[in-house]
């Protein structure tokens, strides 16, 4: 994994981690539920865009790495098993 695409992803978990533990207390204090609904879905979009930057850095490196190395089979069902677990 690049640096980049790292401090990318890490700094986009601490944001979803950071507004978990906020919703952990709305809960815990017994908050309004739509208010808590929004919450999640804000982490829920959180990660979703933790989820895009590693996608991005795997497709920038390891994929060109390993179709240029010959593996292009290993690479494509690699991918298509991902993407068959995003959809369930």
């Amino acid at each position: 994994m690049k640096a980049e695409t790292k401090a990318k992803a890490v700094l986009r978990i601490k944001y979803a981690q950071g507004h978990l533990n906020g919703i952990l207390t709305m809960v815990e204090q017994e908050k309004y539920c739509v208010d808590l609904l929004k919450q999640l879905f804000a982490v829920r979009k959180a990660l979703e865009k933790v989820e895009n930057v590693l996608l991005e850095g795997h497709l920038n490196s390891c994929v060109v790495e390993g179709i240029q190395a010959g593996r292009q089979e290993e690479v494509f069902k690699e991918l298509l098993e991902v993407y068959g677990t995003a959809r369930r």
